[in-house]
């Protein structure tokens, strides 16, 4: 993984962090916890796309897409946890 790969995966990672903090009620934890949120959530979509058929590929904001819908479902399991 080349320099570039990393720049593009922290912006990636930063903006569905902050896409799915907006979407889930401001659940947003700072920039730095956003592209952690974005991060896990991109490797969570690229696990539960694929099972259900989403194909992987396409170009930057697929990737966007797919990382925030994946921050998304992070986001609310983080939820559910937090009211138990």
């Amino acid at each position: 993984m080349g320099f570039g790969s990393i720049i593009a995966m922290l912006i990636v990672g930063a903006l569905a962090g902050w896409l799915a903090g907006l979407l889930v009620r401001g659940q947003g934890f700072g920039l730095g916890g956003n592209i952690v949120v974005g991060i896990v959530g991109a490797v969570l979509a690229g696990f539960i796309f694929p099972a259900v058929g989403w194909g992987a590929g396409g170009g930057f904001f697929v990737s966007v897409i797919h990382a925030t819908l994946g921050a998304v479902i992070l986001l609310v399991l983080i939820l559910v946890v937090k009211r138990v």
